[in-house]
């Protein structure tokens, strides 16, 4: 049995990070899950019989009811980290019910090449479940949503007409998908939402309303979140300044970013990136940060 190093439970479903060995038993999916490796050598998961090659540039996904299993290939590490997203049918159906309707099979693909937000998104996560005591509920559901979010909008789109695809959905709105977008290509604290409206043809309050009715959240808290998810994968990777990053996402002063970071995480970020693995090697990041 592959083990588990970290598990999640909630109304999105179950969130594994797993480590999977040589020799583990077939495993049959109860909900519709996305396979994303994460450290190890490559392998393949055979997916009802076929086998589909796992790197950091694939991701699997498995409807209900199939049955996979790992398999390593010849002179390759005899264990593999993987994050593993069952989604539960109901919050899948929720926010995307013409796509995961009952009894479907929406994966018409069982494999595809990562997109960059995706291997971002997988990467943080990690990050963030192995930091789990600084996690928060709402933290993990938005970066679910935003993986389910971006997996249907690439892979999904080609199955139906667009119109088709959203009907019903939260996220039917192609404005707001767009301004959802345009966050996410640039989280950034000065980001002008009259701007943003404006960009996406609406008026502020029309846009405003939307976006609450769309994702449940305000546009700022919305942006506030994609600003704590971008500073995490820029904290816990590579050698940036604390400075750097902060300037990055908009805030005018280091010590802003350093109270923003804190409100939101709990931690500054010098103390983030120490438990996350990455050594602080600027002096002044320990003073401010």
């Amino acid at each position: 049995m592959a083990r588990p190093i970290r598990v999640f439970d909630g109304s999105f479903g179950r969130l594994q990070l797993v480590e999977a060995a040589a020799g583990d038993v077939p495993q049959t999916s109860p909900a519709a899950q996305v396979v994303i490796k994460q450290e190890g050598g490559d392998l393949h998961i055979r997916v009802d019989g076929e086998a589909h090659r796992l790197t950091r540039e694939r991701v699997v996904f498995l409807n209900p009811g199939a049955t996979s299993q790992v398999e390593f290939e010849p002179g390759t590490a005899p264990t593999v980290q993987l994050l593993c997203f069952q989604a539960s049918a109901d919050w899948l159906r929720g926010s995307f019910p013409a796509v995961f309707d009952a009894g479907g099979r929406a994966f018409a693909s069982t494999s595809e090449n990562i997109t960059a937000r995706i291997r971002q998104l997988a990467d943080t996560l990690v990050v963030e479940v192995l930091n789990d005591q600084f996690l928060s509920h709402e933290r993990l559901e938005f970066m679910l949503q935003e993986l389910m979010l971006s997996i249907v909008e690439t892979y999904l789109a080609r199955r139906q007409s667009g119109s088709r695809m959203w009907r019903g959905s939260p996220f039917a709105d192609t404005r707001i998908r767009r301004a959802l977008a345009l966050l996410r290509a640039h989280p950034n604290k000065e980001v002008n939402m009259n701007d943003l409206a404006s960009q996406v043809g609406l008026s502020r309050s029309r846009f405003y309303d939307l976006f609450q009715l769309s994702t449940g959240r305000s546009p700022r808290s919305y942006l506030d979140l994609l600003c704590v998810e971008s500073a995490i994968a820029k904290l816990s990777s590579g050698t940036a300044k604390i400075a750097e990053v902060s300037a990055e996402l908009g805030f005018s002063a280091q010590s802003n970013f350093t109270r923003f970071f804190q409100q939101q995480v709990g931690i500054p970020p010098s103390e983030y990136r120490r438990a996350a693995g990455k050594p602080n090697t600027d002096p002044q990041d320990e003073s401010q940060g």
